[in-house]
């Protein structure tokens, strides 16, 4: 009887405060189908909010006991999905151009040539023109597109496409010369500039460190200072958009962020999703000093923009060939793939940014690269002593058996993207056959051995969308559908884990699973309200759901105008 006491004074606390009155809700949510993510509160029908925070998570009839006419805002979710806000682990994000060439699902590659056709009409001799998001394996030929398709409508503008992983682009003739690359010019360490077998003559594509050769040449400038910061402001403001619209509460930035702009976003009421940004992985002590400045000026301890963690690469992709393996790639036996730095390198410079206390994330794809990140964390114990560093592995992408283990024995987080799986599912097993590809996009063989996973979408190399992350993560099936139970179906996951990752899983990645993640008395009110029941709804529709509400710290920053 005195446990129940207790559990019944509780309660009383939330819905009265502490002086006995009646608390007013600024928001309330009820008859909804509410998935806290609480283990020890699985689901609820209303939730309560006061300011940023959750103080009631229960029943409609209490609940709408803390609504005031004219002060709480009250939504009838209908019996709609009520989740946390999705919390997205992995995102390149900043401001949108509204001239980027999208070519995104393109499978005829003359489409390149119209659309730079198109752009360099509305543009001046010399500007830069940029694109990308192509993926060569979708094209009906899978082969590698040339310069060729760019010289003939270009010869006066620098052209740059990026291949859809971003460690590849196709740049026209004006960019190689400007940049000097001929066909002597020697692959630099961890690159590739590709060459004609026949003549010897660069083709256009340009990969991994050997990115860093291109210049654009003399580039018109088209707009003033002034117009030029109005159009990434307005780009800023679009990509906010884009992610309320998709239920996008929580950004983690794996480096590049601009901090400066994020925070006049929130001075000025802009900034509607929760902001990490990292910055680079760096040997160079004075910059990691610098680093721990910027850290005092957004800590961890804040909510809304905080430092992140420091992102390195140890390889390239599957897609690009540029993966490290430890052995050669099935459809390519010259090359095993590209290390952007040598092991020794990497390993001190994971040393010594461990010891004076960040958090690292490493981009790992191929089984080689993924064991030397693992490895660099591991010796980084051993030097600096075992502390709570949540270290982290983006993408986490092709283990070999012997690697599952050591994630959750080195307390490592596998950080994946699960679109990842179903866009490159064409051509992982071409690339590095059946066996390998058994530990590839392996996110149920990590969670069997204890791993801690992050879900997020590494947009823009895939959709923002986080329903397309859950249709991959249960159906492992490419996205117009399939027949049979999908590409190694023993990786499939339940939704519940899913939508796990992508929350609190992903809240545990940036060390805020005391505050952000569940729907749970006490943690910040980040909320969406979708349209259709994805635990039960035909899998062909899950990507088909809506966001109807989106919800931060308390407030409603985005309607479908849907009751």
């Amino acid at each position: 009887m005195k446990r129940i006491f207790i559990s019944l004074s509780i309660a009383v606390m939330v819905l009265t405060g502490s002086c006995g009155e009646q608390q007013t809700a600024d928001l309330v949510i009820v008859n909804g189908e509410v998935f806290t993510v609480d283990d020890n509160n699985p689901s609820a029908e209303a939730i309560a909010i006061k300011g940023e925070k959750i103080i009631y998570v229960g029943t409609t009839t209490e609940a709408k006991k803390m609504v005031k006419e004219g002060i709480t805002n009250l939504i009838d979710a209908g019996g709609r999905p009520v989740f946390p806000g999705f919390n997205d682990a992995h995102v390149h994000f900043g401001p949108l151009d509204p001239d980027y060439i999208e070519l995104r699902y393109t499978t005829d590659p003359s489409v390149f040539t119209e659309k730079v056709r198109a752009q360099i009409a509305k543009s001046k001799p010399g500007q830069l023109i940029r694109g990308g998001h192509w993926e060569h394996e979708m094209f009906t030929d899978r082969n590698w597109p040339t310069k060729g398709l760019l010289d003939n409508v270009s010869p006066n503008n620098p052209v740059i496409l990026s291949r859809a992983d971003g460690h590849s682009v196709l740049v026209n003739s004006y960019i190689l010369k400007a940049s000097g690359i001929t066909g002597k010019t020697v692959s630099p360490f961890g690159g590739e500039i590709q060459k004609d077998p026949k003549t010897s003559e660069p083709t256009g594509i340009i990969k991994e460190n050997a990115m860093d050769l291109i210049k654009t040449g003399e580039i018109v400038a088209e707009l003033s200072e002034k117009e030029k910061e109005e159009k990434i402001w307005q780009g800023y403001l679009l990509a906010l958009k884009e992610a309320r619209e998709l239920g996008v509460t929580s950004i983690q930035i794996p480096g590049w962020g601009d901090f400066e702009a994020y925070s006049k976003l929130q001075e000025q009421g802009h900034l509607t999703s929760r902001i990490d940004i990292g910055e680079p992985l760096t040997g160079d002590t004075a910059r990691l000093k610098k680093y721990i400045e910027i850290a005092k000026k957004y800590p961890a301890e804040g909510n809304w923009i905080r430092f992140g963690y420091l992102k390195a690469f140890i390889d390239g992709t599957i897609g690009s060939g540029t993966a490290l393996m430890y052995e050669p790639f099935t459809d390519n036996p010259n090359t095993s793939g590209l290390a952007m730095m040598p092991y020794e390198e990497f390993e001190n410079m994971v040393v010594s940014a461990d010891k004076l206390g960040f958090q690292i994330g490493v981009h790992s794809i191929g089984d080689k690269g993924n064991n030397w990140t693992l490895n660099a964390y591991e010796a980084a114990q051993k030097v600096n002593g075992i502390r709570d560093s949540r270290h982290r592995d983006e993408h986490a992408q092709t283990i070999a058996p012997s690697d599952f283990p050591r994630f959750a024995q080195l307390g490592v987080i596998a950080s994946m993207q699960p679109t990842h799986c179903i866009s490159d599912k064409k051509f992982v097993v071409k690339r590095i056959g059946e066996e390998r590809s058994k530990g590839a996009y392996a996110w149920k063989s990590l969670a069997d051995a204890g791993a801690r996973i992050a879900f997020g979408t590494d947009y823009q190399v895939e959709p923002l969308n986080p329903m397309e992350g859950l249709y991959a993560s249960v159906t492992r099936k490419d996205r117009l559908g399939e027949d049979g139970d999908g590409w190694y179906p023993e990786q499939k996951i339940s939704m519940t884990d899913a939508l796990k990752y992508y929350t609190i899983g992903a809240a545990y990645a940036q060390f805020m699973e005391d505050r952000k993640g569940m729907i749970k008395t006490g943690y910040l009110a980040d909320i969406v309200i979708i349209d259709k029941n994805i635990f039960s709804i035909p899998e062909n529709e899950i990507m088909k759901t809506k966001v109807d509400y989106t919800i931060v710290g308390g407030k409603v920053v985005y309607s479908s105008g849907k009751r």
